[in-house]
C-alpha cells in the first residue's frame, strides 16, 4: 500500500491509502516498473470539474483517468500529470526519470509501456506539464494553423498559454492571446505573446477557445472573420452554455469544431501513437522560458487544504490566478 490524494465528496479530499500496482492501463506484454513520484502537476480545470463533483453521469466513462481508483463521484483517486523515478524494473529503465498519467500518489506500479522517459534537458520539475502540452499539440493539429494566419486564443489557462505559444512559432502567423484577467499579462509577454484583455478585430482566420466559460466562447465568436475556424478546447461539465448562431455567424459561414485530447486527429491516426504524441510533448518542454506557467507549489501532504482554493471554494482562494500547481512528494 502507499498514499494517494482522494477526493472524497463534493469540494472535500483527504490523503488515504491507495492500492500500489492499480492500473486500468495494463498491459500483459509489458513488464512492471515500480516508480517514486518526485512532482506531480495539479490540472486546473479538469480536477475542479472532479473536485466540485461536476462531471455528469453520462461522462462517467469517457473522464476516466487511465490510472484512476475509485468511481465517480467518489471516492476517487484522479489525476493524470506524475514525474518520477524507476526504482525498479527492466534495467533499461531503472533509475530513469519518467512522465506518466498517473494521480496524486507517493509509489506505484504500472506496466513499462505507460511510462515516458523524460528526454535529455528536461528537469523534472518542468515534466508535470506534459499532459497540458500534449493538449495543446492536439488542439493545434486539430485547428491546423496555416503559415501566415491571424490566430486569436481567447482564455490563457496553460493549454491556452501553450496553444498561443506554438502558434506564435510557426512562420508569418499574428497571434492574439486573449484573457480577461489582466495578470495573464506577464506570463503571455514572457512567452512573446501579444496580450489583450479585449480584442476589437474581427478578420481571425483561426480562434481557438480554452477559456472554460461560456462568455469566452462568445469572444471567440465575435473574434471570427469571413469563413474563420473556432476550435473549442473548453470541457464543462454539466454547465449549460448557450452559443449566439444568430448575428454574423452564418453570414460569415463559421464553423465551431470540437478538440479532444483522448483521440488523435484523424490524419495522425495512420501514423502516430498516443505515445509518439506525449514524447513530442516532452521534447517540447525542454524550453526554458516555459518555467513561468508554474504558478506555485505545496508539499503532497498539503493538498487536502490547497485543492479547495485551487478549485475555486474558497473565500480568498487564489483559482483565477493560478496556472500548473506543482505538488512535491517526500524525500524530494
Amino acid at each position: 500500500m502507499t498514499n494517494a490524494f482522494w477526493v472524497t465528496g463534493p469540494g472535500e479530499g483527504a490523503i488515504l491509502p491507495a492500492t500500489y500496482d492499480h492500473c486500468s492501463a495494463t498491459d500483459a506484454d509489458s513488464p512492471a516498473v515500480s516508480v517514486r513520484a518526485l512532482y506531480s502537476g495539479v490540472s486546473r480545470g479538469t480536477e475542479s470539474l472532479v473536485f466540485n463533483n461536476r462531471v455528469p453521469p453520462s461522462e462517467y466513462d469517457s473522464m476516466r483517468a487511465p490510472c484512476q481508483e475509485g468511481d465517480f463521484p467518489f471516492p476517487v483517486k484522479y489525476g493524470y500529470a506524475s514525474v518520477g523515478r524507476v526504482v525498479s524494473g527492466p534495467e533499461a529503465l531503472t533509475g530513469q526519470s519518467v512522465f506518466c498519467l498517473f494521480p496524486h500518489q507517493e509509489h506505484y506500479q504500472v506496466p513499462a509501456s505507460a511510462v515516458v522517459p523524460l528526454p535529455s534537458g528536461l528537469p523534472e520539475s518542468r515534466a508535470v506539464l506534459a499532459a497540458n502540452m500534449e493538449t495543446a499539440v492536439n488542439g493545434l493539429w486539430d485547428a491546423s494553423p496555416r503559415v501566415g494566419e491571424r490566430v486569436a486564443v481567447v482564455g490563457l489557462g496553460v493549454v491556452g498559454l501553450l496553444v498561443a505559444w506554438l502558434a506564435s512559432r510557426i512562420p508569418g502567423t499574428r497571434v492574439t492571446a486573449v484573457d480577461t484577467n489582466p495578470q495573464r499579462k506577464t506570463v503571455a509577454h514572457t512567452l512573446g505573446l501579444d496580450f489583450q484583455t479585449q480584442c476589437r478585430q474581427d478578420d481571425h482566420d483561426l480562434v481557438i477557445h480554452a477559456s472554460g466559460h461560456p462568455t469566452g466562447l462568445e469572444t471567440a465568436l465575435a473574434l471570427a472573420g469571413q469563413e474563420a475556424r473556432i476550435i473549442e478546447m473548453s470541457w464543462y461539465g454539466e454547465q449549460p452554455v448557450p452559443v449566439s448562431l444568430g448575428r454574423a455567424f452564418h453570414s460569415r459561414r463559421l464553423t465551431i469544431r470540437s478538440s479532444q485530447v483522448g483521440n488523435l486527429h484523424p490524419e495522425q491516426r495512420p501514423r502516430w501513437r498516443h505515445r509518439d504524441r506525449m514524447v513530442l510533448a516532452l521534447e517540447l518542454l525542454r524550453d526554458d522560458v516555459l518555467d513561468c506557467l508554474i504558478s506555485g507549489e505545496t508539499t503532497f501532504e498539503s493538498l487536502p487544504e490547497v485543492m479547495p482554493a485551487l478549485a475555486g471554494n474558497r473565500a480568498g482562494g487564489t483559482a483565477s490566478d493560478t496556472l500548473c500547481h506543482r505538488i512535491v512528494y517526500p524525500d524530494n
